[in-house]
C-alpha cells in the first residue's frame, strides 16, 4: 500500500525508526510485538493510558460542543486550577490565562499580542531557538532543521520567507560535561544587539541542547525591560514540572511578562496550550479587549485532561521526583560520556538532557540526506536494547526526556540502552 502520510520524525532519515501501535505506562508497544521504553516524550509527562487522565477525558466527551466565544464554567475552573496549583508561589506575579491549541499557537498568540500591545513589529529570540511552526512562532524558530522550509539538494537549508523581522541574540553556552563555555552575555551586551524596536523577546530553555543558568535569564529580562520589550518565557517543553520545579523561569530572580505553555499541559491525552500573563499586563488591559478567537481553544477534553494532569503532578509529588532524578541523569550521563569517545558534550536539567556527538557543526545541517545521520543510527541501536531515544532531527544530538512517572530500574535501562547505542558511534568516530 502506498504511504500517504507526509512524515516527519524525531529521528532524521527517510524511514521511521519504529512503528508504534500502542502504549502503556512508560512503554511503547511496537508493531513487531516488542515493548520498549519511551525515553524522549515531552508531550507524555504521565506516560501512556494513565487511568486518571483516561477517566477525565472520557467523561469530557459528554460535555457540550462549546467554542471559545461562550462562557463555560469548566474552562474558567481550568484556568483557576492552573493558577492555584502550578502558579501557587507566583500569586503576586500571575494575572490571567488564555488557552490555546498547542505550544506553537500559544507562542504565535503571545507574539502577535506583544506587537499589538507595544505597537512594534520586530521580535527577538536567541540563537538556535525553536518556538513552533505556526505564524510568528515560525519566524522566531531559527534552529536550522525545524524552520519550516525545504531542504536544498547538495546541503544547507532554505527557510520559508520570514513573516516578521527577527533579531537573534547571542545564545547561552553551558555544559554539564565537555563542550565549551563562554561568559554569560550581560544585559548591556544583549541590548547592544538592538532591542529598542523589539515588541517581544522570547526565550526557551532547552533548544539546541543548551540549558542556560539564572544569570542568562536575568540578563535577558533586564535588557528587554530597559528596551520596552515584553519578555516571553517559552515553557512549552520545560513547564509543569520537568525541570524539578513548576517552571524553568523560577530558577532565577526575574519574572517574565508572559509565559507560554504547551506539550504536557493536558497530560498528552489531548493537544493544548496556554498563554499566562502577568498581573501588570492584565491591569493595563482593563479598558481594552484582546481581539482573537478560536473554535477549539479550551476544548472540553483538553480542559478536563489539564485539570486532571495538574492534580496528579501535585498529589503524586512528581516535581520533587524530577528534581531528585536530575542527580541520576547527571551522574549516569557523565559516566557514559567519559566511557565513549564519540560523546563531546552533555547538558541538561531536571528530566530533559542532551547528549551531543562528534560530527558536523549544527550550522551545517543537511536536510537532503537519504541515509540516517549518526545520531539516528545510535538511536536505532539503542532501540535494540529496549529504549526509544529521540534526536530532534539533528545529525549529532540525542535527547532524553522520559515520563515523570518513570521508575529507577526503567531509567537505568534507558541509560544502558544509550550506552549500547553509543558503541556504534565510537566505531565511526
Amino acid at each position: 500500500m502506498t504511504n500517504r502520510l507526509i512524515y516527519t520524525g524525531l529521528n532524521a532519515g527517510r524511514k521511521p525508526l519504529a512503528s508504534v501501535v500502542g502504549g502503556q505506562g512508560v512503554r511503547f508497544l511496537l508493531s513487531d510485538g516488542r515493548e520498549v521504553l519511551d525515553a524522549s516524550n515531552t508531550g507524555g509527562p504521565l506516560g501512556h493510558n494513565h487511568p486518571a487522565l483516561v477517566e477525565a477525558a472520557t467523561k469530557a466527551l459528554t460535555a457540550p460542543v462549546i467554542n471559545e466565544g461562550w462562557f463555560w464554567e469548566e474552562r474558567e475552573q481550568a484556568a483557576q486550577d492552573l493558577i492555584d496549583i502550578a502558579f501557587a508561589g507566583e500569586h503576586d506575579w500571575v494575572g490571567g490565562v488564555r488557552f490555546a491549541l498547542s505550544g506553537s499557537e500559544a507562542n504565535d498568540l503571545a507574539l502577535s499580542f506583544s506587537q499589538a500591545y507595544t505597537g512594534r513589529k520586530r521580535i527577538a529570540t536567541r540563537e538556535r531557538a525553536y518556538h513552533g511552526t505556526a505564524g510568528l512562532a515560525r519566524a522566531v524558530t531559527v534552529q536550522p532543521q525545524w524552520h519550516g522550509g525545504l531542504s536544498v539538494a547538495g546541503g544547507g537549508t532554505s527557510p520559508a520567507p520570514a513573516t516578521a523581522e527577527v533579531t537573534i541574540l547571542p545564545g547561552p553556552t553551558h555544559a554539564t560535561w565537555g563542550g565549551t563555555t563562554a561568559p554569560t552575555p550581560t544585559a548591556d551586551e544583549l541590548a547592544a544587539v538592538g532591542l529598542d524596536d523589539v515588541a517581544a523577546t522570547i526565550i526557551d530553555y532547552t533548544q539546541g541542547g543548551v540549558y542556560y543558568d539564572p544569570d542568562y535569564q536575568n540578563a535577558i529580562a533586564e535588557a528587554a525591560r530597559a528596551a520596552g520589550s515584553l519578555w516571553i518565557a517559552d515553557e512549552v517543553v520545560t513547564g509543569l514540572g520537568r525541570q524539578g520545579r513548576w517552571f524553568a523561569f523560577q530558577g532565577a530572580d526575574s519574572r517574565p511578562d508572559i509565559v507560554t505553555l504547551g506539550k504536557p499541559l493536558a497530560g498528552g491525552i489531548a493537544p493544548a496550550g496556554a498563554i499566562v500573563m502577568s498581573q501588570d499586563i492584565i491591569d493595563s488591559m482593563s479598558d481594552k479587549t484582546w481581539q482573537t478567537y478560536s473554535t477549539f481553544r479550551g476544548h472540553p477534553v483538553a480542559v478536563a485532561a489539564a485539570r486532571a494532569h495538574l492534580r496528579i503532578v501535585q498529589e503524586d509529588n512528581l516535581i520533587a521526583r524530577a528534581a531528585e532524578l536530575e542527580k541520576s541523569f547527571a551522574k549516569n550521563l557523565t559516566a557514559i560520556a567519559e566511557a565513549h569517545p564519540s560523546v563531546v558534550r552533555v547538558d541538561g536539567s531536571g528530566m530533559h538532557w542532551t547528549v551531543e556527538l562528534a560530527g558536523p557543526d549544527w550550522r551545517t545541517w543537511d536536510g537532503t540526506a537519504t541515509e540516517p545521520p549518526l545520531a539516528s543510527r545510535v538511536a536505532a541501536r539503542a532501540l535494540e536494547a529496549g529504549a526509544m531515544i529521540g534526536t530532534s532531527g539533528e545529525q549529532t544530538s540525542l535527547f532524553l526526556a522520559p515520563s515523570l512517572i518513570i521508575g529507577d530500574d526503567d531509567l537505568n535501562q534507558i541509560f544502558q540502552a544509550l550506552d549500547h547505542g553509543l558503541e556504534l558511534a565510537d566505531k565511526e568516530v
